[in-house]
């Protein structure tokens, strides 16, 4: 018999029953459904953490002032005075780093006419905007000439903006931060948040030595954002880093460093990597109901070789061979499993977009998660499906007709 004709029997036998090849089909259905759902929501979320992965920077190392021990008690960040505008200087000479940034921060409360707002302040170098890939809506960034004479100029975060101005362009305004004018010469576009919770556009970011001199009242630096040249050049410019920065500050093999060392995208791409071993989990549990809908394939095959005995006994008596009857029953099973899997990638492709809508999670369904579900409900009807139609196939005919 010819692949059309096997098939087309096998529709013939599953129409006979609609009712029982639905609910047969349900467990496939409802598997295949929940595995293109986790997975949707597992690729949104990796997506997500990529793009926060971009966000954060040009493969950017940042190095902390802090970490030391003094009367058995450990320092953190921010507790030495030992990271210096020279330091800075010196890792310029660094091979495998591209741009740096000195930076210092504070905060302070920030005055519009009546409007007020706290925040955060950045005092950072031209380079640090560059690093970050922060790019500017309105106005312009300041110039290595305003960090030189400390100029009293900034640029004002999204949400600073809302807050102060609202709907009107800060761009060319003054404000007072810790009752000092500056000029905001820019507004950066919106970062939004980080993949820690923070927001990004809750800030005021200036020249350095200006939040030095006139804010902070510091001559050291509090961080030295840099960039490597790429990522694989990360672990490598983190040893030139220390080795340098440790015979800068004349520490012996003993001492521990006081600085920090620390890469934000490796926060990141751990944050990325905890997600994707939860989508398998996740995914894992959901392919139990494949299995659980294969048993039932199983099931119904097996009490339909028993109902249809008399049947296959007079096909085998006018002709049939044992792997016409076999192909028969196996075609059924894996067009089963198959129409079951397909009607559940779309029932996952329409559940996912109803979670991306109701929750505002992202999800993201990649074309092979669609290709191998498909492949494997068929896989489960083949495998599911071989012993019955082994079973029918091997039914004697002369006690197949006798079958009542």
């Amino acid at each position: 018999m010819s692949f059309r004709e096997i098939l087309r029997l096998a529709l013939q036998a599953l129409n006979r029953n609609k009712m029982r090849t639905l609910l047969t089909m349900l467990g496939m259905i409802i598997g295949v459904g929940a595995v293109i759902c986790t997975v949707a929501i597992g690729e949104g979320a990796s997506a997500q953490v990529s793009q926060q992965i971009l966000a954060l920077g040009d493969n950017m190392i940042m190095i902390f002032a802090g970490s030391i021990t003094q009367g058995g008690v450990r320092l953190g960040s921010q507790a030495t005075k030992t990271l210096t505008v020279e330091d800075a200087a010196a890792l310029q000479q660094v091979s495998t780093i591209s741009r740096l940034s000195p930076g210092v921060g504070s905060r302070g409360q920030v005055v519009y006419q009546g409007q007020n707002w706290a925040t955060s302040v950045r005092g950072v170098s031209p380079e640090y905007m560059t690093i970050r890939h922060w790019g500017i809506l309105r106005g312009s960034s300041f110039s290595q000439r305003d960090v030189d004479v400390a100029s009293d100029v900034c640029l004002i975060g999204q949400t600073v903006a809302e807050n102060l101005f609202g709907d009107q362009d800060p761009v060319g305004q003054t404000i007072r931060v810790q009752n000092l004018p500056f000029l905001v010469i820019g507004e950066p576009v919106s970062k939004g948040q980080t993949p820690f919770g923070g927001d990004e556009d809750d800030t005021l970011i200036m020249p350095y030595t200006t939040v030095q001199k006139k804010l902070a009242g510091v001559s050291w630096l509090q961080y030295i954002a840099a960039s490597a040249d790429s990522q694989d050049d990360i672990p490598v410019a983190e040893s030139q880093i220390t080795a340098l920065l440790r015979q800068r500050h004349h520490l012996r093999p003993d001492e521990d460093s006081d600085f920090i060392i620390m890469s934000p995208t490796d926060l990141a791409q751990a944050q990325q990597s905890a997600g994707q071993v939860m989508t398998l989990l996740l995914a894992s549990l959901a392919s139990v109901s494949l299995v659980v809908g294969g048993i039932g394939i199983m099931n119904i095959m097996l009490v339909s070789v028993t109902e249809r005995t008399r049947e296959i006994g007079v096909r085998m008596a006018v002709g049939a061979t044992e792997k016409d009857v076999q192909q028969q029953f196996l075609y059924e099973a894996v067009v089963l499993s198959a129409l079951g899997g397909t009607i559940g990638v779309i029932a996952g492709v329409f559940g996912s977009a109803a979670i991306s809508a109701w929750l505002q999670w992202p999800t993201s369904i990649p074309v092979s998660a669609i290709a191998a579900a498909v492949l494997f409900s068929a896989g489960v009807g083949v495998f599911f499906g071989f012993y019955p139609a082994r079973k029918a196939a091997r039914l004697d005919p002369i006690e197949a007709l006798r079958y009542e």
